[in-house]
């Protein structure tokens, strides 16, 4: 039984520290919190082109590099004009016609960690911290919840071709505690009970982006997206889930008249 939780030390930390950096920054707002996407969502489209070029550091370097710029441009400088998100277009078609394979897999991989990076900065600007406390609170409760009900409950497995770790148990044990932070929050804001069931779906979308990253190393054979934390991966192995969110909560955003919450 030991062994079946041995896992637990590491990934509690993850999720603690992945929570602790990205409150404190939610919270502070401003140029924190813009240049910690910038510089999280850079670094991701560099593991994401390491996962499919192999060790070619500089040329990947060059393209995050390009990222912060471009991402810099827009968070930093407001524009609120659609035709700006064009530009996102810029490193992934690079990208592309620099590879030799998987060019459509780094095209669409890139450009949605751009536009989820851009999106989270969006709703901090637009709709309060608490939206997005919201929303990093249910990919740590999904995360955390979902692990103690799978490794306890066990069960039939969620997608074992992509994930073979993942159970069903573990994934609707995830819905709940996505469900629960839901609730506390109708406790203290003013956002109504339809945030329940809104948490439950951006949990889901949430698990799809982990399933998302977990394709796209199985399919290019290796374990985690980088060696940049000890023990841990890297920053996409950390931030898969959110990313999810993100760019969920945008459709959302763009669909739905999304109120600012407040306490």
């Amino acid at each position: 039984m030991a062994a079946n939780w041995e896992d637990l030390k590491p990934r509690l930390l993850s999720s603690v520290w992945m929570a602790a950096i990205g409150i404190g920054a939610i919270i502070m707002g401003g140029v924190w919190f813009q240049m910690l996407a910038v510089f999280v969502t850079a670094v991701m489209v560099w593991e994401c082109w390491i996962m499919i070029r192999g060790a070619s550091p500089t040329s990947g370097m060059l393209l995050a590099a390009a990222v912060a710029s471009i991402l810099s441009a827009q968070v930093f400088g407001g524009s609120q004009a659609p035709e700006f998100l064009f530009l996102f277009l810029v490193v992934p078609v690079i990208g592309a016609l620099v590879l030799n394979r998987e060019r459509i897999t780094f095209f669409v991989f890139a450009l949605a960690l751009q536009i989820a990076g851009w999106g989270l900065v969006h709703f901090r600007i637009d709709y309060g911290f608490t939206w997005l406390i919201w929303l990093v609170g249910i990919v740590v409760m999904t995360d955390v919840a979902g692990y103690f009900a799978g490794k306890s409950l066990g069960g039939p497995k969620f997608w074992p071709a992509i994930s073979p770790k993942k159970t069903w148990s573990g994934t609707i044990g995830g819905w709940i505690g996505a469900a629960l932070v839901g609730f506390i929050f109708t406790l203290f804001t003013n956002a109504g009970l339809s945030i329940i069931l809104l948490s439950v779906v951006i949990s889901f979308a949430g698990q799809m982006g982990d399933i998302a990253e977990s394709a796209l190393k199985r399919r290019q054979g290796v374990k985690d997206s980088s060696t940049l934390i000890p023990g841990h991966g890297g920053l996409f192995d950390r931030f898969d889930a959110l990313l999810g969110a993100s760019l969920f909560m945008l459709l959302v955003a763009s669909i739905f008249n999304v109120p600012g919450v407040a306490f």
